[in-house]
């Protein structure tokens, strides 16, 4: 807890897992991260990482792809799969600037990511906007869920179901995936997306949202269709004429 300046009230400390194996790079990103008021603890290895996240239940897990022993993307897995962990944000930290990689990672739960080299100012601005996001299902309480033929959108629950079954979205799928819904037949440029799901504060990269959607529309397998490209402008969500 730390106490807010000149108000007498406690604030909470958010706490920071940090997961990276080169040590000056581990070190600076401990000592800003410090800075800013966030509680962290980190790690050099992927087992080691991986314990260190079930242990201290963070707010935010800060995860390097290229780890030695258990690498970022196993660590990303059994830390999504694992109920108690599986709602924890992941920003993975990587040297690859592959869109395979990028793709891959956010496919399996990653909230974002930052490539190095990455200036402490963004990463700060990536983190800040990840943590406003994760209060996304207390925000959603008392929200209808929205319903598209077999996808069924229930933001309260923090919950997507496809064909019945439940399938995982992190909270910046879900929040994307909701607020596109919720306008069916509206065309959003990625700029207005990036805005309004991503924040304001955010740190603009290109594909960012692309990424995103392409990530969402996987997990939609055979009403990924839902999700349209329209071409040189953006994204909608078909509306109920279009469907049938």
């Amino acid at each position: 807890m730390v106490l807010q300046r000149g108000t007498g009230i406690k604030m909470k400390r958010e706490k920071i897992v940090v997961v990276e194996d080169e040590a000056d790079i581990r070190e600076i990103i401990e000592h800003n991260l410090s800075r800013e008021g966030y509680q962290v603890h980190t790690s050099s290895d992927g087992e080691n990482g991986l314990q260190l996240v079930k242990r201290e239940s963070p707010d935010l897990v800060l995860l390097d792809l290229m780890l030695p022993g258990l690498d970022g993307l196993d660590v990303c897995r059994e830390l999504k799969s694992d109920p108690s962990t599986r709602s924890i944000p992941i920003i993975m930290v990587t040297a690859k600037g592959e869109e395979s990689d990028i793709v891959l990672g956010l496919g399996i739960g990653a909230d974002d990511y930052v490539a190095k080299p990455f200036s402490p100012q963004e990463l700060i601005a990536r983190i800040k906007a990840i943590l406003r996001r994760s209060s996304l299902k207390d925000e959603g309480d008392g929200q209808e869920p929205i319903a598209c033929g077999e996808v069924v959108i229930d933001i309260g629950r923090h919950e997507v179901l496809v064909d019945g079954e439940s399938v995982v979205f992190t909270a910046t799928e879900l929040k994307l995936l909701h607020f596109i819904a919720s306008h069916p037949g509206r065309v959003f440029t990625r700029d207005h997306l990036l805005t309004r799901v991503i924040g304001v504060d955010a740190v603009v990269v290109d594909r960012n949202i692309d990424v995103h959607i392409r990530s969402v529309r996987k997990k939609l397998g055979e009403h990924r269709d839902l999700v349209e490209t329209i071409r040189g402008v953006g994204y909608r969500f078909q509306d109920d004429q279009e469907l049938w």
